[in-house]
């Protein structure tokens, strides 16, 4: 099936070094992986904390973590507690250090590299049995897929979701809204002012109890939020998803609907939906700017959001309450 001789239980590690949203885009990877070799121990490497957004993946057999920012001595236990004991190691980032932990761990090696002419490009590509790669200007799990691709894998191409709790205690007995007002960063922020306007408006289609707000998703009428891990969550739960985007192409890692995307989203726009998802934006001249906000860092606004109104918001709304129930066609 593969390019690659693997025993008839192989043991597998897939590399990801990134944040909780992006570890989430990767479980389609994982579980195509997980059905293409049903015997396989697989088991997955992440930044401690990333480990959460896997909580009851069935596809997974064990995560291991590392900081960000590890010691020496911390570096050196994970290359001793890795050192050659997978059969196929894959690494889902073209960076250095990803791909020197799947040259560690793995006898066989598949991974995202760099184009040729690119920093890196001729040590990774012979690192690999199987290279792929980055395309630029594709979407994550569009990218992460075609690792698949390259191993002969049929494709799964759904998020898997955290499992293991209920929502049952905590759920509201009518329709409802989930709203994920905060992201870390400053610059993917939007407006106080378009909030309490967006607020009003779900008050007044009797969906917001400020009361009963949780972070419930699957089930929720719709949900609003921006370019973060939970907007993720609630795209790959099934949600109807309304994600807020700003300086941040959605082209390369806006969410990922249910069922895949039918087609690319563009790079800017007003709303854009494919499936379960609506992506809402304020199109000015610079945008995506693809920066850490107006002021390039981490605590800067971002116009792009400042500015967007909650009147287009709501009209994303609306669309999405509009589906239901036949909210997951396409």
């Amino acid at each position: 099936m593969t390019s690659i001789d693997l025993p008839e239980r192989p043991r597998i590690l897939v590399v990801t070094l990134r944040r909780l949203g992006d570890v989430l885009l990767t479980t389609p990877l994982v579980r195509t992986i997980r059905r293409g070799f049903p015997q396989a121990r697989l088991e997955v490497l992440v930044f401690r904390g990333s480990e959460r957004i896997l909580k009851g993946n069935p596809d997974i057999d064990n995560v291991i973590t590392i900081p960000e920012r590890p010691s020496a001595g911390e570096t050196l236990a994970l290359v001793r507690r890795l050192w050659r004991r997978y059969d196929l190691a894959v690494t889902t980032q073209a960076g250095d250090r990803p791909t020197f932990y799947a040259v560690v761990a793995g006898r066989r090696r598949a991974g995202l590299i760099p184009h040729v002419g690119e920093t890196g490009a001729w040590w990774k590509r012979h690192a690999h049995h199987i290279p792929v790669a980055a395309e630029p200007d594709r979407h994550r799990v569009t990218q992460l897929l075609a690792l698949a691709s390259a191993l002969g894998l049929e494709h799964a191409p759904d998020i898997v979701c955290p499992q293991g709790s209920s929502a049952a205690e905590v759920a509201p007995l009518g329709p409802y809204a989930v709203v994920h007002a905060n992201p870390f960063y400053r610059y993917k922020r939007w407006n106080d002012l378009g909030w309490r306007g967006l607020a009003r408006g779900l008050a007044q289609r009797g969906l917001l109890d400020w009361a009963g707000l949780t972070a419930l998703l699957r089930g929720a009428a719709v949900y609003i939020g921006p370019d973060t891990s939970m907007t993720h969550l609630a795209a790959g739960s099934g949600c109807p998803t309304i994600a807020l985007y700003g300086p941040t192409s959605p082209r390369l890692i806006g969410p990922w609907p249910v069922g895949g995307l039918s087609a690319p989203w563009d790079h800017a726009g007003t709303i854009q939906n494919r499936n379960n998802v609506w992506v809402v934006q304020n199109p000015l001249s610079c945008l995506p700017c693809e920066q850490l906000g107006c002021e390039r860092h981490l605590d800067s606004y971002s116009r792009c959001l400042d500015e967007l109104s909650a009147g287009t918001v709501l009209i994303a709304v609306d669309q999405a309450l509009g589906r239901l129930p036949g909210r997951a066609s396409v």
